[in-house]
């Protein structure tokens, strides 16, 4: 149903999903082969977290703007409290702020993004995910999904996300729920899961999800890093806490990858409705998913080929 088919299937004894280098240990680079996804210890720094930090709070009281950001926010909470914290579930595609998009550059992140991506990477997807401490009405749960789903560029196996905890991320706070081994799968078939007016905007889900499928809770402290396949099938439960989870996170790619058409392919309705939100927002006409890329898209390390 899609070219995310193109990915070559791994041959015994040898690597698919990581390439030749001298910063993973053999032991690092099969557990990644196997489960399709890799946490490093202690990546980034305290210092570099409480900027990202001290930066998101600004954002929040609305001290800095950022082109083209998505600010994602529990509208019902804004008259209790107003511009904060308390209220910013998301900033997505962060790119055109200097401070948070230092992330993407960060020579010890970028060092291992180039296991799996190669010398030339781009940035291609931005978020600081605030999970806000949620009720019975699941209103910041993840549903399972595999993130190649939002992706019209390939090959998947030149794609990888890092994401790191800003602090403490466990079951009690809504941390990564992860199901190693799918990455070896398809893209699969996903919409809004069938959560009465719980869904928010694009948080699409597996439609056929296993709940009996077994997981891994990805329990991190604050710098702890989890670099993950795009196919690999993950999402993230409930804040019962009453603080806030923080995370910051990014999507790299190969900049040797190429766009695809996702027309008359199991994407083609993520198509639909992304062009019609930036048709909304920017009043703009034929747009493709891929124009919609190539916004976000910064080159980060080595030279720009095709993406």
């Amino acid at each position: 149903p899609t070219s995310a088919q193109a990915s070559a299937v791994p041959q015994p004894g040898s690597f698919c999903y990581t390439l030749d280098n001298d910063v993973l240990t053999t032991e690092q680079r099969q557990f990644y082969e196997e489960n399709g996804y890799l946490l490093i210890k202690k990546l980034v720094s305290d210092e570099d977290i409480e900027r990202f930090r001290k930066e998101f709070i600004r954002i929040c009281k609305k001290e800095v703007n950022i082109p083209g950001a998505m600010i994602m926010k529990d509208e019902s909470l804004r008259s209790q409290y107003g511009q904060s914290e308390k209220v910013v579930n998301k900033v997505q595609d962060f790119q055109e702020d200097e401070e948070l998009f230092r992330y993407c550059t960060l020579p010890e992140v970028l060092k291992y993004v180039e296991c799996f991506t190669g010398p030339n990477i781009m940035a291609m997807h931005t978020m600081l995910i605030n999970k806000l401490p949620d009720s019975d009405k699941q209103t910041f749960l993840h549903p399972m999904h595999q993130d190649l789903h939002y992706f019209p560029f390939r090959p998947a196996a030149r794609i990888v996300c890092a994401w790191t905890a800003m602090e403490r991320a466990d079951q009690d706070n809504g941390c990564l729920v992860v199901q190693p081994g799918t990455h070896k799968e398809p893209l699969k078939p996903h919409s809004y899961p069938k959560w009465e007016g719980k869904a928010n905007k694009l948080f699409h889900g597996l439609l056929d999800y296993d709940e009996k499928s077994p997981r891994v809770h990805l329990v991190m402290e604050k710098g702890d890093t989890v670099f993950f396949h795009p196919l690999l099938i993950h999402g993230s439960g409930i804040n019962k806490t009453s603080g806030f989870r923080k995370s910051i996170s990014c999507h790299f790619a190969s900049s040797e990858c190429y766009y695809i058409d996702v027309k008359n392919t199991i994407q083609e309705h993520l198509e639909k409705e992304v062009v019609e939100m930036v048709h909304k927002k920017y009043n703009t006409t034929s747009v493709e998913l891929r124009d919609v890329w190539n916004f976000r898209a910064r080159l980060v390390q080595g030279e720009r080929i095709n993406l």
